[in-house]
């Protein structure tokens, strides 16, 4: 029935892609009868621009560049990392390549990530593959962040913002000049936790073809502390031989390659483009999660047409990708007795979707945007047996002899249609009005567990109907006034709804190991879903004041916010009692000391805050260099209305400072990185309370015509600190039960790290 249903999609969608195409064909037919002057002028919007550009941008929308990627590039691999630089945003901790971005305190599927346009979502009950992981640095072209207020043209399915990254595009020989071929090979070194790789790309073009190759590798140990945080010792008892120094953050290593190919067309004003990408996984652990990756391959396919014409622009996508996922403990970790068939956990996915989105110009004042998307997903989450030997006078339990079917071929479908107008009313006022209807429809098959003692909590399940359908709407309301030319004020208004997701609803074990293992929060906690979640719906206002030189040579920005949300998925606490699991139990000040279990649940929350940024030139002196400050400062408040706790996972006051140096091809950057501690925690989750710090980095580059060199030095002091938003430490040992391994550890930050790159350009 389910390939019957995912054949049935992917025929329509073959038909929108048909359609499209013949409506491509019949432009590109009138195309000929424009001017040649107009095919001239329209060449290099179809070249250089995408239909980003052309979107409504608020002044609290960033945009990471590619002179900004290479310098952060040096330091990392992780390509949600690259967005620590914008106000508002910050990092949940995770994987080594697999950091969850956070608007605003709002993060992971909170937020709408595209990757070249396609919708992707983690395959993991740990969301150990978040969307940005699957693209590395030096494949990225722009890296945009929309914070807060969110033009419905990018946002959908989100209540916190959007994050938008496209690979660079393509690149064209000049009209009646010899093919280009052009490319870059990278290699780098970072030595606190060793991590070694390279990246490189090649590209053959004409003036009308363009194909494109790149790739990277990396290969990173575990990485240190800037202290001890915990005893030295082996990793787990039935490891004798492994051993952990106390300052070594067991299960941060990792491996990964990517590989993607990409082909471009272009006529006159109209870009078709075929993109393939392929990225394995072979380990990652995760020091915040009692599992890690063994195994993780994506394949995707993209599709996608971009035109220019009298009216407007139009574009038209197609995107497939199919993912399997693999986890079981690594090096550090050990099933709970020790046994080596550990505990195979495994997940698969087919992600279809489609978009067609045209801007109109209606008059020179007004432009309107419209558009059509389609996503079909599906998820398949089973636990393959895996018998033990049992410990002495133990003579019933186990992971057998049944599969264990955590979502049993979930389906999330999502259709929706967008319209927004932007006026100008007066070349002082800008205005911005939007609405966007989805359709979420979600299902599920019945399930069971390894054997009789997850019955009953599979027989509840299946015994209610698993079809959910969710009607959103998102509105944007937004206006900017421009009284000079160094003053920009700006105010909004948006509505944002989001659909729970799969492991939201349909988590159905209440076993508690089984619990554990469904937890994408990283606190160390077991989750169970809930099947009567309703539709997040979120109210935000926000303002932002910019000040700037007409040249934009020094800034000032300031953009205070304000959210709440009904329905908010948070959590309610749960008590096991024998082999049943009671939620809705009230928080125990008693227990406060260990990881327990949880039920998702609709409360209401808000959130409000500020972001502060500003750069400002202090000098510029013959055969010195340039000198220029900058500085950003971010703080969030989230309560929960419902129950009065701290929302889980909020960044304390925070900020950083840098001075930045630049003589012809020398550049340089001393930055110092600074947070309160993190004292407002959710004691529903007995959350970890962190220490504040002050942190200083170093990086510098030099250019030469086809090569350059960089060089820095992260944590230059080597001081420890723990992750405000990292977690619980659960990286070695018995991971597997309830309190099995010992609370109140958070996950450290990295030690001093001395970090290189070469480059070589063709």
């Amino acid at each position: 029935m389910e390939q019957h249903e995912y054949a049935r999609k992917r025929r329509r969608l073959i038909a929108l892609t048909g359609l499209t195409a013949l409506l491509v064909w019949s432009s590109l037919a009138m195309a000929e009868e424009d001017k040649t002057e107009d095919i001239t002028a329209l060449q290099e919007v179809v070249v250089r621009s995408t239909t980003i550009d052309n979107v409504f941008v608020p002044l609290n929308a960033a945009v990471i560049d590619g002179a900004k990627r290479q310098s952060l590039s040096t330091a990392t691999n992780d390509t949600g990392s690259l967005l620590r630089d914008i106000p508002g945003v910050s990092l949940y901790g995770n994987g080594g390549i697999s950091s969850l971005p956070a608007i605003h305190g709002l993060a992971d599927d909170r937020l709408r990530i595209t990757i070249d346009g396609m919708d992707l979502i983690s395959s993991c009950p740990n969301h150990m593959t978040p969307p940005l992981s699957y693209v590395d640095p030096s494949s990225v072209g722009s890296l945009r962040a929309f914070a807060g207020i969110t033009p419905v043209s990018v946002g959908g399915d989100s209540i916190g913002g959007s994050i938008l990254l496209e690979s660079p595009m393509p690149l064209f020989a000049a009209p009646g000049r010899t093919p280009l071929l052009t490319g870059h090979l990278s290699s780098f070194y970072r030595s606190n936790n060793k991590a070694r790789g390279g990246d490189y790309s090649a590209t053959f073009a004409t003036d009308i073809f363009s194909a494109t190759y790149n790739g990277s590798v990396i290969h990173a140990d575990n990485y240190t502390a800037g202290g001890n945080f915990k005893a030295a010792g082996p990793a787990a008892v039935d490891k004798p031989g492994h051993i952990l120094d106390g300052d070594e953050v067991g299960s941060s290593s990792y491996k990964a390659e990517n590989h993607n190919l990409a082909f471009a067309l272009k006529q006159g004003n109209h870009l078709f483009e075929a993109k393939f990408g392929y990225q394995y996984i072979p380990e990652q652990g995760f020091p915040n999660q009692r599992m890690d990756i063994i195994s993780n391959t994506q394949w995707r396919q993209n599709l996608r047409y971009l035109g220019q014409f009298v009216w407007g622009s139009l574009e038209a996508r197609a995107y497939h990708e199919t993912v399997r996922h693999d986890m079981d403990f690594g090096d550090d970790k050990q099933f709970r007795y020790g046994i080596a068939p550990g505990m195979p956990m495994n997940a698969d996915s087919r992600n279809l979707g489609g978009a067609l989105n045209a801007s109109i110009d209606l008059t020179t004042q007004q432009t309107l945007r419209v558009g059509g998307e389609y996503q079909y997903y599906r998820l398949h989450d089973w636990w393959p047996p895996s018998p033990r030997v049992l410990p002495p006078g133990v003579t019933t339990g186990g992971m057998a002899p049944n599969t264990f079917l955590n979502i049993n071929d979930g389906t999330r479908e999502r259709k929706a249609i967008f319209a927004e107008l932007e006026t100008r009313l007066h070349p002082q006022w800008l205005t911005l009005l939007g609405a966007r209807y989805e359709r979420v429809g979600m299902d599920t098959g019945d399930v069971h567990g390894y054997n009789s003692r997850d019955q009953f909590a599979a027989d509840v399940f299946n015994a209610r109907n698993h079809e959910r359908d969710d009607n959103n709407w998102d509105l944007t309301a937004l206006t900017r006034y421009t009284p000079s030319p160094i003053l920009s004020l700006e105010f909004g208004y948006a509505h944002k709804t989001r659909s729970p997701n799969l492991y939201e609803r349909y988590a159905w074990s209440t076993n508690s190991m089984a619990m554990v293992m469904n937890n994408f929060k990283g606190d160390g906690n077991g989750y169970v879903g809930n099947l009567d979640l309703d539709t997040e719906k979120a109210h935000t206002i926000s303002g932002t004041v910019d000040w700037h030189a007409t040249d934009r040579t020094w800034g000032f920005k300031v953009t205070p916010y304000y959210t709440h949300v009904t329905d908010y998925v948070d959590a309610r606490r749960c008590l096991q009692s024998g082999t049943d699991v009671i939620c809705g139990v009230p928080v125990s000040n008693a227990v406060t000391n260990k990881f327990v279990l949880l039920q998702y649940v609709n409360q209401r929350a808000r959130l409000w805050g500020v972001d502060v940024s500003g750069h400002l030139p202090l000098a510029k002196i013959d055969h010195v260099g340039a000198f220029t400050l900058s500085g950003l400062f971010t703080y969030t408040n989230g309560k929960n209305l419902s129950t009065g706790d701290d929302l889980y996972n909020i960044m304390p006051l925070n900020g950083k400072l840098a001075l930045q140096h630049r003589l012809g091809g020398f550049d340089s950057n001393l930055e110092v990185v600074m947070s309160q501690g993190k004292n407002n925690i959710s004691d529903v989750r007995n959350e970890i309370k962190t220490s504040g710090y002050v942190l200083a980095n170093l990086r510098a580059g030099y250019n030469w015509k086809m090569m350059r060199l960089d060089f820095g030095i992260d944590n230059l002091l080597d001081k420890y600190y723990a992750l405000p938003l990292g977690g619980a430490y659960t990286g070695q040992g018995m991971t597997m039960g309830l309190n099995s391994i010992p609370w109140g550890t958070a996950v450290p930050g990295m030690g001093r790290s001395y970090n290189t790159r070469l480059t070589y350009r063709f």
